[in-house]
C-alpha cells in the first residue's frame, strides 16, 4: 500500500502559477509579434506612398521642363504650355491644380491643332488626369515655387512670368494613418525649352 505522505505531484498553487506564467509568456510573444506585423505594413505603405510621391513628382517635372510657355503660375496651380505625353506631336495646354476638396492633384490637359502661337485648342478635347489619389499640403509649404535666373524664390503673385526660369514642384503624400509620416518629395527644374516670342 502507498503511503500518502510519499506521494508527490502538483497542487492547486502551483498549477494556477504556471498557467498565469504561460499566459503572460504568450501575450508577450502575440504582442512582439503583432506590433512588429503592424511596424512592417506600417513601413510597406509609406516606401509604396514614396514610390508613388517619386514617380508622380518626376512625371510633373518631366512634362514642366519641357515647356515652351507659362500662362498662369500660383502657388498651388501652374498653366503652361507643354508636351504632356512624349508621343504627342503639339504641345497642350496644362494646368496641374488640386481638386475643390485638396484630397486630389489633378491636370486637364487640352490639345492644340498645332504648336502656339499659331496653334488653337480643340474643342471637347480636354481630358482631366489623376496625379495623386491621396494629395496632401504640409503647413507652409507650396505646392509649387518658382524661381528667377539666380535660383533666388520669387514672391507670390508673379507680374511678369518671364521672370520665372526654374520651377521646384513639393509634392506631399497624406499618411494612411495618425501615426504615419507624410511623405514629400521636392523636384526643381530649369525650364531650358521655354521661348520668349510667344
Amino acid at each position: 500500500m502507498l503511503d500518502p505522505s510519499k506521494q508527490s505531484g502538483f497542487t492547486i498553487v502551483e498549477v494556477m502559477i504556471s498557467l498565469v506564467v504561460g499566459a503572460l509568456v504568450m501575450i508577450g510573444v502575440f504582442s512582439f509579434f503583432g506590433s512588429s506585423l503592424n511596424q512592417y505594413f506600417r513601413m510597406q505603405q509609406e516606401s509604396i506612398a514614396f514610390a508613388d510621391v517619386a514617380a508622380n513628382s518626376q512625371r510633373i517635372a518631366s512634362v514642366v521642363r519641357g515647356t515652351t510657355d507659362i500662362v498662369s503660375a500660383s502657388a498651388s496651380s501652374l498653366t503652361l504650355y507643354s508636351y504632356f505625353s512624349p508621343y504627342d506631336q503639339y504641345t497642350s495646354l496644362i494646368t496641374y491644380y488640386p481638386d475643390a476638396n485638396g484630397t486630389k492633384f489633378l491636370a486637364d490637359v487640352t490639345r492644340l491643332t498645332a504648336n502656339p502661337p499659331t496653334g488653337t485648342q480643340i474643342p471637347g478635347s480636354t481630358k482631366t488626369f489623376t496625379i495623386i489619389d491621396n494629395f496632401y499640403v504640409p503647413n507652409g509649404t507650396n505646392t509649387f515655387e518658382y524661381l528667377d535666373s539666380s535660383g533666388s524664390t520669387l514672391a507670390m503673385p508673379i507680374s511678369d512670368l518671364r521672370t520665372i526660369k526654374g520651377i521646384r514642384v513639393n509634392l506631399a503624400d497624406k499618411p494612411s494613418s495618425p501615426s504615419g509620416t507624410v511623405t514629400k518629395m521636392s523636384v526643381e527644374v530649369s525650364l531650358r525649352n521655354r521661348k520668349t516670342n510667344l
